[in-house]
Formats: C-alpha cells, structure tokens, sequence
C-alpha cells in the first residue's frame, strides 16, 4: 500500500508536469539513498511486483516493450516503466499494454511530490530528490497499485547508481554495452559493462544480448560468478515458439531485441506458448523507433531515435531493405556528448541529401557544426548534399521536397529531435533528462 493521496489544491496533470519538469534545474545525482528513503515514505512499492530489470546501450525500450507485451499475452498482469517520452511522461509508465492516464500520471506525482518533500527534509543542505528518482518512485507507486504482477523496468543511465535499481529483480536483461556516458560509467565497454551489470541481484537469471563485446562478456560472466547467477544467452533471431514471427515494429535490429526479450520472458516464465508469442509480436508496436508515419500522397516519413554510433550503424543495416533503391533525405539533429562523426560516417553513404537541425534540447550540436563535420568525412563514400535548417519541423518540410513523392525522408540522431517533431505544437517543452 503506497503513500495516501497528497495532491495540493489545483493538482492536475498540468501542474504535475510542470514541477516534475522544474526539478530539471537541480540535474541528476547518483547515488540509492534518496531513492531508498522515497520508497520507505511510499511504504515500499517497489515490493509489491516481481521485476525485470533492462540495461544496455541501445534497444532497451524495444526490449522492455516486448517483454512486457509478451507477458501480457500469456495471462500476466504486466507492467512497464520506460525512458525517454516524446510527448507526455504518461508514456513511461505502462499497465496492461497501455500508457497510464494523465490523471493517474497525476496522481502518482502528487504522491511522489508530497514524499519528496518529506525526503528532502531530512537531507544535507543541497541536496534533494531529482527529476528522475521522483518520477521512479511515481512508477512504481502507480505499478504497485495497478495491481502489476510483473514490471519490466528500463534503467536510465548506467545501473549501478540509477534510481531504478532498489528493486531485486529476479530476472536481468544486458542488451549490449557501447561506449556512451563515458563522463560517469567510465573510458571503456569493460567499465560501462561493469557499472549496468551491478543491477544483477543475487540468485537471478542474466540474460544477455547477442553480439555483446567480448569485454562485456567478461563482464558478465564475473558478475554472474559474483551473484550466483544463471547466464542466458539470447540469439540474434528468434527462435523456438518464436522462429519465424512477423513483428510489427520494423528493422532487423527490432528483430534481435525481440529474440532477447523472448528470452527474458521465458526465464520469468518457465515457457512460452507460440500463440502468445505471436500475438505479442504482432501488436508491440514502438514509437519512435523505425516508425513510418501514415502516407499523405508524399514521401514515406520514418522516426528514428537512433542517438549513438551503435545505434545508427543498426539503423542504417535495416535501411536498404525499407528504400528499395528509393532516394533518402535525412533530418539529422545530435546532441553534444555523442559520436556524431561515427554517427554520420554510418548514415551518409545511405543519403542523397542530408538537411542538418537542431532540436530543443541544450546540448544539441548546432547545425552548422554538423554540416562542417559532414563536408570533413568526404573519404567516408558520402557525395551528397547537405542542408542546413535549425527548426525541425521546417527541417522536414524542406526534406520531403528533396524527397518528392516517390523518396524517403528520415529523421534521425536523438530522440529529442523525434520529441520535437511529434509532439503538438501547441504544448509545452518536454524533459531534457
């Protein structure tokens, strides 16, 4: 039993909105203590489901759809809480295959507002609940009372120190490990390997993506030793109750994610059922990810928030397949802590123009700067055309008439960037953590 409703007067999901996103200002802080005092203010919500805990660099919100979707089609009242959004935090917290309502949302915020202003109390001058932690225990509090059998929970950054990581799960999943965050999961796969892989609870089952590093490998085997843990390895296409399904979301990366979350699925369940394999299959869908937007008599539009050098180089393998010799026009935007010179080397040799934006996040690489480093990688096979246009939205409009009706435009490089293009115009800024 969570915390009892604490909503001040005028408390809607307007307002929870805009003092979640007000905590932006204190950034993010690691460390467990202030989410463990959180989940003792909330009575423990935490502990009120069994766990599956997602980590990696790339794929992990495929992941935890997936596996979420796939428990729900065996019988299982599943949960999921998932990060970034692109239009509502609503998005995060998932129940039964749906996002949770903006009132729920609401809800769970005013509970986790009021604990964290009981937590923060007690802390050192300076200290304080961030963005993140209170939005967790908000998920979490809401999952308990949805009555949630099983949460597939998605780390946000690292493992070791997120705040996801005060639940015991009984089953963990490490996607992959890329070199990303390096500033605070440390210079190589090995450290980064090291620091997602502290979420591994003792006794649990690990499962393990394919073409995972072989320092992450290493990795994980020690951390597996460590917890008394039982490794299993996914496949790189899905096999089993699940070889051959037809998957609504698209790109032979989605493939693989599904492979590896069949494989979480099974170790929570014991077995899988065909049927529900493939129901699961055909109804995940994830936005934001290889999604084609509805045709409107131009070109076919694809969101990609693909954000990292692993990312693309999966994105741009799907590519060929989906262009059929089509000409592409890509919309790139990256942030500043990125690899945008791996980033575009993967993606140019693909495009017969490219128009460069930027997106509302801070730490956006501005356009021209893209553009410059664009004309410095010629030696990479690219010979097309850039373009420079810093509102997004523009940024597509002048992509669709490079395209013509009968091309492809792609959005791509941060998921901000897909944020920005889908969120309506009319409301507010989105998070930038």
């Amino acid at each position: 039993m969570t915390a009892p409703d604490a909503r001040p007067a005028g408390w809607d999901a307007a307002a929870a909105e805009r003092w979640l996103l007000s905590l932006e200002l204190f950034g993010m802080r690691f460390g467990l203590d202030r989410m463990r005092r959180l989940m003792t203010t909330l009575d423990a919500p935490h502990r009120a489901f069994r766990a599956i805990h997602v980590v990696g660099t790339n794929g992990k919100s495929s992941t935890a759809r997936m596996t979420a979707a796939l428990l729900a089609c065996h019988g299982v009242r599943a949960g999921a809480y998932l990060s970034p959004h692109l239009v509502s935090f609503a998005e995060r917290i998932r129940v039964g295959g749906e996002d949770i309502s903006e009132q729920r949302l609401a809800t769970a915020l005013g509970r986790a507002r009021h604990a964290s202003a009981l937590v923060d109390r007690t802390l050192e001058e300076g200290d304080r609940v961030t963005q993140f932690e209170a939005l967790t225990a908000a998920a979490y509090a809401e999952l308990a009372d949805a009555g949630v059998e099983v949460a597939v929970v998605e780390a946000g950054l690292g493992g070791r120190w997120d705040a996801t990581n005060v639940i015991d799960a009984e089953v963990a999943v490490l996607t992959n490990v890329g070199l990303e965050h390096t500033r605070w999961l440390g210079p190589t796969v090995a450290d980064i390997a090291r620091e997602k892989l502290a979420v591994l609870a003792p006794g649990a089952t690990l499962v393990l993506g394919p073409r995972l590093h072989p320092d992450a490998e290493a990795e994980a085997e020690l951390a597996a030793r460590r917890q008394r843990a039982t490794i299993v390895r996914a496949p790189a296409e899905p096999q089993g109750p699940a070889e051959g399904v037809a998957l609504l979301a698209r790109g032979a990366f989605q493939r693989r994610n599904f492979a590896v979350a069949c494989a979480a699925a099974e170790a929570c369940l014991g077995r899988l059922d065909a049927g529900a394999v493939r129901a699961a299959a055909a109804s995940t869908a994830v936005p934001g990810r290889f999604e084609v937007l509805p045709r409107d008599g131009g070109p076919d539009v694809v969101l990609d928030g693909a954000h990292n050098a692993s990312g693309v180089a999966a994105l741009a393998d799907s590519l060929p397949e989906f262009l059929a010799a089509r000409p592409l026009v890509a919309v790139v935007s990256v942030l500043d802590d990125k690899d945008a010179a791996a980033m575009l080397a993967a993606l140019l040799p693909l495009c017969a123009h490219v128009v460069f934006t930027a997106n509302a996040n801070p730490r956006a690489l501005s356009p021209a700067t893209l553009a410059s480093l664009a004309g410095q990688l010629g030696a990479g096979g690219w010979d097309g055309v850039g373009r420079v246009e810093a509102d997004p939205r523009r940024a597509v409009a002048l992509a669709r008439e490079l395209a013509g009706p009968g091309g492809v435009v792609l959005a791509t490089g941060s998921i901000y960037l897909i944020a920005d293009l889908t969120r309506p115009l009319a409301a507010g800024r989105g998070s930038t953590l």
